[in-house]
């Protein structure tokens, strides 16, 4: 059986306005080195959003200042954070504390998607949109010996790597330069991965030793890089 097409005026959307019912300005008008912060009303699910292959999970589109959902609903970003144990941190403060939390004590009931200019915390009823600090761009790393996860963007909450609380030796290499941006022993969290900030727009090779092996893997930060590297086997 065949359907006709859609008819395509159906498939448009209607433009944004805000509350007085002027138009917003498009959303690829992206004021730089402006904080953004967004709190978007929404139902979502706790899934794996982070623990993905691809990088298809869409990045928020809603680029306005204003935290107030259309229904009066919406908690303000400081309500939000606060309602998660997040009160007065900033991304960057909120990713490292996430990451190194013990995974028994991780929450369930928040998603947080690191991305390469922004951390997207979200939870059943709301979404709020955090930049990272300017140039940096935060790559979590999972090294495994024989099991591992596929994934794209991490996920500070649900995100699990094979090797919890190990001693590791890690360096990180600017391939353009040749600089060496990390070279330290380090201990991997509770959830296996080990993590640091990372200039944007820098591709290079990340070595992590465990004991006696090693094992070697490619990084980006730039827009479409990833920021959950699980690809990196020690032999």
């Amino acid at each position: 059986m065949t359907f006709p097409p859609p008819d395509p005026g159906v498939l448009e959307k209607e433009p944004r306005t805000s509350v007085n019912g002027n138009p917003l300005p498009p959303s690829r008008f992206k004021e730089p080195h402006v904080k953004r912060t967004a709190i978007i009303l929404a139902t979502l699910s706790l899934t794996l959003a982070g623990c993905s292959a691809t990088n298809q999970d869409p990045a928020p589109t809603n680029d306005a200042a204003d935290t107030t959902a259309t229904n009066g609903t919406a908690a303000t970003q400081d309500q939000f954070l606060a309602s998660h144990g997040l009160a007065d941190l900033d991304a960057s403060q909120i990713i490292d504390h996430l990451d190194a939390l013990p995974v028994a004590e991780r929450p369930t009931d928040l998603i947080a998607s690191v991305r390469t200019d922004e951390l997207v915390l979200s939870d059943d009823n709301q979404e709020l949109v955090l930049d990272l600090p300017e140039n940096q761009t935060y790559v979590s790393i999972a090294p495994y010996l024989t099991q591992t996860h596929d994934c794209f963007y991490h996920s500070l909450t649900t995100c699990l790597g094979e090797l919890g609380n190990e001693p590791v030796h890690v360096t990180i290499t600017d391939e353009a330069s040749g600089e060496v941006l990390v070279d330290e022993q380090a201990t991997t969290f509770d959830n296996g991965f080990v993590g640091f900030w990372l200039p944007s727009e820098t591709t290079g090779t990340i070595e992590i030793t465990h004991q006696d092996r090693t094992g070697t893997t490619a990084f980006s930060t730039s827009d479409d890089g990833a920021t959950c590297v699980t690809d990196l086997r020690m032999t």
